[in-house]
């Protein structure tokens, strides 16, 4: 059941309650008891979808990933005068501006079936 938000036309009054969709709008106001409220427009919530079908690894919690960072050996952010982060990777004799780059893979048909770990 969704929240929704309300304003007083007569108070200014603004207020929140939690209503099933099909439930009609509030008319009073609990704050004067006029009946000039009136249902705002809101941004909506996020959703967040979990379940087979979606990466595993979309929301991993700030503990888990760290665990990852320290086992993967860090990382060799630098931070850089405007304050964010830039990462240095060390070249490779094998890169070269010139060599074509690798196709990506297809992806597989049907879900992947993982189990969640956090």
């Amino acid at each position: 059941m969704p929240t929704y938000e309300y304003k007083c036309d007569a108070c200014g009054h603004r207020f929140e309650r939690f209503q099933s969709i099909t439930a009609a709008p509030l008319k009073q106001c609990p704050a004067c008891g006029k009946n000039r409220a009136k249902r705002l427009i809101g941004t909506g919530a996020g959703l967040i979808f979990k379940g087979s079908g979606f990466y595993i690894t979309d929301y991993r919690s700030e503990g888990y990933k760290e665990k990852a960072k320290s086992e993967s050996g860090g990382s060799d952010a630098k931070p850089s005068s405007d304050g964010s982060t830039t990462e240095s990777k060390p070249a490779t004799k094998t890169e070269s501006s010139s060599a074509p780059k690798a196709e990506p893979k297809p992806a597989e048909s049907g879900p992947k079936r993982t189990s969640r770990k956090d």
